[in-house]
């Protein structure tokens, strides 16, 4: 700080500002000037203080300019890998049986000593369609080691079926329940699991209904047990008019999907919803499809109440949380004893064993090791579930003879025994 007038001031290092201040006496004016000027000159000759890192060279052939412009004009839309429906599995036979209103396409898989399951498809597919993806699936495979499948196919709903003839008259939703006596007397089957999707399911249901010693439990799958409303009979006839007349219209088409998915199915599964509509147009035959549809549109109400005629069996009543059948499930859920059903919704799908065969899969599982089954199968230890070492024994007869087996198991509890959301 300056001391006084006429005093210098006093540098903190030995700089050029102290050749700059006013001068104590040891340079003149005009020297101060001199070296004032030679310390610009030199600083704008000499090196920065601060070293800048060099420059990289660009060496690539591409524009600088617009670089980030062309990787987005480089970036191509890619699909997921093709997807096919195709029944050429060698592990599934085809059989025909015959049946009091013509023969039915019975496809078996599996050891058929085994204990029977027994599936029914929905309107527009079969076995193919509604139940190979599904069955191929890892979890199902490994269950199929301890159970035979045994898929039916409503008259002339197969893939690549023949027109049924002019004057046939397709069998009311009773007599297609009925059918399942023969399918059952073919192979020697005693009882079966039914595991049905909509009108198959409904059809499933009818036989519980009438023959309760045949059928050991059931797996409902957007199921209605209701009569026709005048909005989906009014739907209902128009595409069946419509395959009759014209085949698979676009307007039938959408219907299906709808049907079948829900709405906003091609946000969720842009590919899957490819590969149903192509299976709809070149492979389902459009008049009996029909035909089929006209059967399921006069069904008859189920007449089960809680508390007066109802399924006797254990029950699994699923439903996707996206299916347009949901409030139907809901009803039939409360037309079921709540003693020996549950009904279980799955979030973020419709068609449930395609959009989310691994939830419906463990759901089939637990539902199976909960009626006494054995089911040797891997699966990751749920934190929600009580587990212990144990043996589940399952008894047969065998003509007059009373046979006992036994397998050492990991038994898992049933965490689905009340209404469960996934």
């Amino acid at each position: 700080m300056p001391g006084g007038l006429g005093a210098s001031y006093r540098s903190l290092a030995d700089d050029v500002y102290k050749t700059t201040t006013i001068p104590d006496n040891k340079f003149n004016m005009m020297e101060s000037v001199k070296k004032v000027f030679s310390f610009t000159v030199n600083q704008r000759r000499s090196e920065p203080l601060i070293e800048k890192e060099p420059q990289p060279v660009v060496t690539s052939t591409m524009p600088s300019d617009s670089m980030d412009d062309i990787e987005l004009r480089n970036i191509q839309l890619q699909f997921p890998a093709v997807r096919s429906l195709s029944r050429d599995d060698p592990s599934v036979e085809e059989v025909r049986v015959d049946t009091d209103r013509g023969t039915v396409l019975v496809a078996v898989q599996g050891n058929r000593s085994k204990p029977a399951i027994l599936t029914y498809h929905d309107l527009g597919l079969n076995y193919v369609a509604s139940f190979q993806a599904f069955f191929n699936y890892s979890d199902m495979r490994m269950l199929l080691e301890n159970f035979s499948v045994y898929h039916v196919n409503a008259p002339g709903q197969e893939e690549g079926a023949h027109p049924l003839p002019d004057d046939y008259e397709y069998p009311t939703m009773d007599e297609l329940a009925n059918q399942l006596n023969f399918v059952l007397g073919h192979f020697g089957l005693n009882s079966i699991i039914g595991l049905g999707v909509g009108a198959g399911g409904n059809i499933l249901a009818r036989f519980a209904l009438n023959h309760p010693n045949k059928v050991e439990a059931l797996c409902l799958i957007n199921v209605v047990s209701t009569q026709a409303g005048w909005i989906e009979w009014g739907y209902q006839k128009i595409n069946a008019r419509y395959l009759k007349s014209k085949g698979m219209t676009q307007g039938v088409l959408d219907y299906l999907m709808w049907h079948h998915f829900g709405r906003g199915t091609e946000e969720r599964n842009h590919d899957l919803v490819q590969v149903y509509r192509t299976y709809f147009e070149r492979f389902i035959n459009p008049g009996n499809l029909a035909m089929f549809i006209d059967s399921y549109v006069r069904r008859s109400d189920l007449n089960m109440t809680r508390n007066g005629a109802t399924l006797s069996m254990p029950v699994l009543n699923i439903s996707g949380a996206l299916s347009p059948h949901m409030e139907e499930t809901v009803t039939l859920n409360s037309r079921l004893d709540p003693t020996n059903s549950s009904w279980m919704k799955i979030s973020d799908c419709g068609m449930v064993l395609e959009e989310q065969p691994n939830k419906v899969s463990e759901a089939l599982r637990l539902f199976l090791q909960g009626l006494g089954y054995a089911i040797k199968v891997g699966r990751k230890k749920l934190t929600s579930s009580v587990s212990a070492e144990g043996f589940v024994v399952k008894m047969s007869r065998s003509g007059d003879s009373l046979h006992s087996v036994s397998w050492p198991i990991h038994i898992t509890e049933n965490p689905i025994s009340e209404a469960a959301v996934c």
